[in-house]
């Protein structure tokens, strides 16, 4: 590895990388892999953990990791994030000024005022750690392990300057390659307070095979179940649900309600169209006025109807349709619509989720 205070004369490079790999639209898991590989060449580290998060909730729903932590610490670090205090939080990066920072820079080289320092990485060999938001899809933690030196302000500026990319990235992987639900049936677990598997039926076992545990050793539930479990046992049912993309390409809302004891009731059921479009709209990066043209566009209407409903100029309409084909990789109307609706289904673009 190449020493940790020399200058990044690679990173122009990795950037030019990383937009190629954005560009290839990989799965997610690939895309994890890649970009990680990609970003160590200017940032080096030990290792790398990319996290999907639900965009409603930023409850973590997938990891894909090199050289983590076990399974077990992995959970104590979920509800840290969404109990307990602690320095970089995911939802306090989400709204920074910078998607970027490192542990050591807000504790003024401290690392032990950090909890999940204190109680989980420092005793598993962990020291610094670089953490970024990827939009609201996604997280990254850059760490290095003890007695390394820690990151530089450079080395955070990097990693915020290439977030954005990265999260373009991964909401193609997620989104773009045809997410879709289905009429399955609805999944039930019942989970104890340390969140074995006391219940459930084979809808939900069938779920549960389909999203996977990935290749993390002691893991046997895949994460977003005990996320949102832990959600719910922080008495904030209403943000204890996610959506996440199964290993077939559906997608899949999971919610949970404590039912008293630390046991928590878990349903895991497939996303209905009307849940996802406007996901979608977001994975192609449409801004607000592209959603309700393209919205209109669904309902049959023709850019003089678009521009009097929107009380602009049909040129105006005209240059937002382009805009939006662009953006989506659509060649026509029909074909815009099929893309973000499944099936022609005219779901609202602009209903935002809780």
């Amino acid at each position: 590895m190449a020493p940790y205070r020399r200058r990044m004369v690679n990173a122009a490079r990795v950037r030019d990388d990383i937009v190629r790999l954005v560009h290839r639209g990989l799965p997610v898991p690939e895309f994890a892999q890649a970009v990680g590989s990609a970003l160590l060449r200017a940032v080096p580290a030990e290792g790398t953990c990319l996290m999907t998060l639900d965009p409603a909730t930023m409850l973590p729903t997938a990891e894909y990791v090199e050289n983590g932590l076990p399974a077990a610490e992995q959970l104590r670090l979920v509800e840290i994030e969404v109990r307990e205090p602690d320095f970089n939080k995911w939802t306090q990066l989400a709204r920074s000024d910078q998607p970027a920072a490192s542990l050591s820079d807000v504790t003024a080289g401290d690392l032990d005022r950090s909890l999940r320092q204190r109680e989980i990485r420092r005793p598993g060999g962990f020291a610094d750690e670089l953490r970024a938001v990827l939009g609201l899809w996604g997280a990254l933690t850059v760490f290095r392990e003890t007695r390394r030196p820690h990151f530089t302000t450079a080395e955070v500026q990097f990693v915020s300057s290439v977030a954005g990319l990265m999260a373009d990235g991964l909401r193609r992987g997620l989104l773009l390659d045809a997410a879709r639900g289905g009429a399955e049936d609805v999944g039930l677990l019942m989970l104890a307070d340390d969140d074995e598997v006391t219940l459930a039926n084979p809808a939900a076992q069938r779920w549960l095979d389909d999203l996977g545990t990935g290749d993390r050793v002691g893991a046997h539930l895949p994460l977003v179940v005990p996320a949102v479990a832990r959600q719910a046992r922080a008495h904030d049912p209403a943000l204890a649900r996610a959506r996440v993309r199964t290993g077939s390409g559906r997608w899949l809302i999971v919610r949970a309600s404590p039912m008293g004891d630390g046991t928590v009731a878990v349903l895991l059921e497939a996303a209905r169209p009307a849940e996802l479009a406007p996901l979608i709209a977001d994975a192609y990066g449409f801004t607000e006025t592209e959603r309700r043209v393209t919205e209109l566009v669904a309902q049959g209407l023709s850019t003089k109807q678009i521009a009097a409903r929107l009380r602009v100029t049909t040129y105006t309409v005209q240059d937002h349709v382009k805009s939006v084909f662009t953006k989506s990789g659509a060649r026509s109307r029909g074909d815009l619509v099929a893309r973000l609706f499944f099936d022609h289904y005219a779901a609202s673009l602009t209903s935002r989720p809780r």
